[in-house]
């Protein structure tokens, strides 16, 4: 049954104009993902992970195909609506974390729920048990240059889960950490992940990408035949 899946992409097609030429940087894509799975697309860099991971986000368009995202038809939502998505289904992890550097974590924490027109009380209120169960509770007043940064990543977990978002998309989420900070935050998407959440997370550490429930190879803008790892 087609409702099964969040993600749901067919024959999609992207590509960038370089000078008076455009250059195909995804090609025939088909990629679908069930509610309540864990994928990593895994490829390296200049393989087309980023833009798929740009148009799977709705920060970008595609040229042709299908996509839909919770049963919506995304490629045929505009601008102003799309925003709506990103901010409802969609919750962000990126490598550099884009905390703001004048928020503390309790003020970046909230931030999407605020966007959402939630005051800052109910917000916080609301976000009271994501920041419990990310131990993050001794560091809201800090601001994001007295954090490690494993810590910073936590927050960024936490601002995407605090709109209980429909996917959780994660670009290179541990590529800025060091070993043992990697590792928790990958331990922390199991724990997630476990508990419901859908997870896409782009790499090109197939190391990282084995914390996945599944892999999915993107070279040359092409998506490989899906891998179910081992058990």
């Amino acid at each position: 049954m087609e409702e099964e899946y969040l993600i749901s992409i067919h024959h999609m097609n992207k590509g960038y104009m370089i000078g008076e030429e455009k250059v195909p940087v995804l090609k025939d894509i088909n990629f679908r993902v069930k509610r309540g799975e864990y994928v990593a697309i895994l490829g390296p860099s200049g393989s087309g992970k980023t833009t798929l991971m740009n148009v799977i986000g709705c920060m970008d368009i595609m040229d042709s195909g299908e996509y839909y995202l919770s049963g919506l038809p995304i490629h045929e939502t505009d601008e102003e609506d799309l925003t709506e998505v990103r901010n409802r289904e969609i919750g962000f992890i990126f490598q550099n974390y884009q905390l703001i550097p004048s928020y503390n974590v309790m003020q970046n924490i909230i931030m999407p729920l605020v966007i959402r027109g939630m005051s800052h009380r109910e917000a916080e209120e609301k976000s009271i048990e994501t920041i419990k169960m990310l131990g993050l509770g001794h560091r809201l007043a800090h601001r994001p240059n007295e954090l490690s940064g494993g810590q910073k990543q936590r927050v960024s977990i936490a601002r995407a889960l605090v709109g209980q978002p429909a996917l959780l998309l994660a670009d290179e989420p541990t590529g800025a950490l060091d070993q043992s900070s990697g590792k928790d935050v990958l331990r922390l998407f199991g724990e997630l992940n476990d508990m419901g959440h859908t997870i896409v997370m782009i790499t090109h550490d197939l190391t990282v990408a084995k914390a996945a429930k599944r892999i999915v190879h993107i070279i040359d803008g092409v998506l490989s035949e899906e891998t179910e790892k081992d058990t």
